[in-house]
């Protein structure tokens, strides 16, 4: 599908970031904003929006640590990527309305994993008839909202949720 790219975007896409190692480990490095776009840390994991989502609200549930796939991870670090997802569904409901979910994880780069080296959820809201014709026609998705307002508005509600820090 095309995607209609903001001007800020187009380092990204040329390949011109000076972005090196982890693009995961590097955001749990940074302090935490609309520059990083981590939600919530966890003892064990993290949530952060997708920046280039398919829908808005697009976020993914990340374990801190660096492995490529969840047969590397101990229980209890899945048992927080879950109850990180769960929070997410219910925070996703409550901001956005959202009806149901796509929730997946890619792992390695035939399953079409844009990082193929960490392990990642994602967790995509849905809605009822929420392909549009921009979707089917001309294969180009619309966003309604900035990153940034959506950053905002996912981030006062894990607040509120009484699950942040």
């Amino acid at each position: 599908m095309k995607r209609i790219w903001a001007p800020w975007r187009m380092a990204y896409i040329k390949g011109d970031t000076e972005e090196t190692g982890c693009l995961f480990c590097n955001r749990l490095t940074q302090h935490d904003g609309p520059q990083n776009l981590i939600l919530y840390r966890g003892q064990r994991a993290f949530v952060i929006l997708n920046r280039f989502p398919y829908t808005n609200g697009h976020m993914m549930v990340v374990p801190n640590e660096h492995k490529p796939s969840i047969e590397e991870l101990d229980d209890q670090t899945l048992a927080e990527l879950f109850q990180l997802t769960n929070q997410a569904l219910g925070i996703l409901r409550q901001t956005y309305g959202a009806e149901n979910f796509n929730i997946g994880i890619n792992i390695g780069e035939a399953s079409g994993a844009g990082v193929t080296d960490h392990v990642h959820l994602h967790v995509v809201p849905r809605w009822s008839g929420d392909t549009s014709f921009m979707s089917t026609v001309a294969e180009t998705r619309v966003l309604p909202e900035a990153l940034e307002e959506t950053f905002e508005k996912l981030l006062s509600a894990w607040i509120q949720s009484n699950h942040h820090p």
